[in-house]
């Protein structure tokens, strides 16, 4: 999940209708297009979708979806590709949380926030990595999670914390 404001609809990395960060995430990039499936459950093979109420879709101007050819243009292509890292790694995600609640990895917390300008946020509802329990992990563990290609996703998840002080700035750079 990516934070990108404190309030609803709020996207503090929206700057005058620009991306104002160095590196967007997949969840934006993907945007207007999603995977649908054409079924209740993800196992069938995912479709490339378009969201037309999306206010990135116009009918006047804009990117070509198709070529002369009527195949995908290099634009479509590139959102495929997003989609396509998406979907593996909805799929991946889910042994990966698996492992986190096996070995007891997983922990809620909340958030107090105070803003220079004296309002607070409590964020509640997260989960984060037990640090703790983390580092008093065991060498077969580690492998195991080492193996399933868990082990860097849970030490970003762990670094991904320290990123909480640039969204706090930019909120708090609105309201000085």
């Amino acid at each position: 999940a990516a934070l990108l404001g404190f309030e609803t609809h709020q996207n503090l990395f929206l700057q005058d209708d620009r991306w104002d960060a160095p590196y967007v995430p997949a969840m934006v990039q993907r945007q207007p297009f999603l995977i649908a499936t054409g079924k209740e459950d993800d196992r069938a093979d995912p479709v490339v979708s378009l969201d037309l109420d999306h206010p990135r879709v116009g009918h006047d101007e804009g990117e070509a979806l198709f070529d002369s050819e009527g195949g995908p243009s290099e634009f479509l292509n590139q959102k495929i590709a997003v989609l396509d890292k998406l979907h593996r790694g909805l799929q991946h995600g889910r042994g990966f949380i698996d492992a986190l609640l096996e070995h007891q990895l997983l922990e809620q917390i909340t958030l107090d926030i105070a803003f220079n300008d004296g309002d607070k946020k409590t964020l509640e509802g997260f989960y984060t990595i037990a640090e703790e329990r983390l580092y008093q992990l065991k060498g077969d563990a580690l492998e195991s999670l080492n193996q399933a290609g868990y082990l860097q996703p849970v030490f970003m998840a762990v670094a991904s914390l320290s990123r909480m002080r640039d969204i706090i700035e930019r909120r708090n750079r609105l309201r000085v």
